[in-house]
């Protein structure tokens, strides 16, 4: 299955990263490689994380990175990672536009 990542997503992963980086640059290195990779497994494992309660739909669904989790929207032929939140953070279904993410 195709990954894609909306400008929406890598925008706030760059964010969380400069955030980190600003007292642990290797840190921030980490943070962005593991994030990115953890965001892979979705290619064979679309369905590994669950459901999003803030929707509760079926296609849409999370999964844990640390303190953040990857929102993501599974799709016939692809998973798009939608954002990147910190768990401590609600999130608003509406900061994501419906056909705008790709």
């Amino acid at each position: 299955m195709r990954l894609i990542w909306a400008p929406r997503a890598i925008a706030r992963a760059a964010e969380i990263a400069q955030y980190i980086a600003a007292d642990r640059p290797a840190a921030a290195q980490r943070w962005v490689q593991g994030v990115f990779a953890k965001a892979a497994t979705l290619r064979r494992h679309a369905r590994l994380g669950p459901r999003v309660p803030e929707i509760d739909r079926d296609e849409m669904r999370q999964v844990p990175y640390g303190k953040y989790r990857i929102i993501y929207r599974i799709d016939p032929r692809r998973v798009v990672v939608l954002t990147v939140r910190h768990t401590a953070r609600e999130w608003d279904p509406a900061e994501v536009e419906p056909e705008g993410e790709a």
